[in-house]
């Protein structure tokens, strides 16, 4: 199979896929973000941040909650890249150096998660799980209840009430993003993908390179 036939099934499956799955899980979105009711996990998170989860917020709130939690997010993974040698799993690195530290954590907060290092030789187990798959969630989780944010802004011009930036943000990572990341770590454990919290392992390439 030719690299254009190979690309071009590629995208038209994609489009299939996403045109099978945007109605039954766009519902299942609508659902989660005009939902009333909370979990017991989610009311334990409200109370544990301080959140009234039934009061909604204008405009502005709602985006000083967004810069509030991504600012608290860059300056903990900063913090968390500088001290990883004093942390668990840290397997004998040095800490990040500053500039790749400050740009990382903006990066992932952003998430962009443009990478300036090579992962297996710069950061261990702990600031990669901990930090940087977290923000992986987080992240993705802010960029979807802005865009919540400016569809509700959109459909109540009578009011600025756009919600509850600190509701929207759980309910997306709990409900939606952790659900699809475990469908996804089942089809890797099938798949054979491998991750422990061993070191790292030379190997010999088929060039002689290691």
């Amino acid at each position: 199979m030719s690299t254009a036939a190979a690309g071009t099934i590629f995208i038209v499956s994609l489009i299939v896929a996403l045109a099978i799955a945007y109605r039954y899980f766009g519902d299942y979105m609508y659902r989660v973000v005009i939902g009333t009711k909370h979990s017991r996990v989610e009311r334990l998170i409200y109370r544990t941040v301080g959140v009234n989860a039934d009061a909604e917020q204008s405009w502005g709130v709602y985006a000083r909650s967004v810069l509030a939690f991504s600012a608290i997010s860059i300056l903990f993974l900063y913090a968390f890249m500088r001290l990883q040698n004093h942390l668990w799993f840290a397997l004998g690195f040095p800490p990040v150096t500053d500039h790749i530290a400050w740009n990382t954590a903006v990066s992932f907060t952003t998430n962009t998660n443009w990478q300036a290092y090579s992962g297996e030789s710069t950061m261990g187990h702990l600031v990669q799980m901990a930090g940087l798959a977290v923000q992986n969630f987080v992240s993705a989780a802010v960029g979807i209840a802005v865009a919540i944010a400016l569809v509700r802004g959109f459909a109540r011009r009578r009011t600025d009430q756009l919600g509850n930036f600190w509701v929207d943000l759980t309910r997306i990572t709990l409900r939606i993003l952790l659900p699809i990341c475990v469908i996804a770590t089942i089809v890797l454990i099938i798949g054979g993908v491998v991750q422990n919290l061993s070191g790292g392992t030379d190997l010999t390439a088929l060039t002689g390179g290691s």
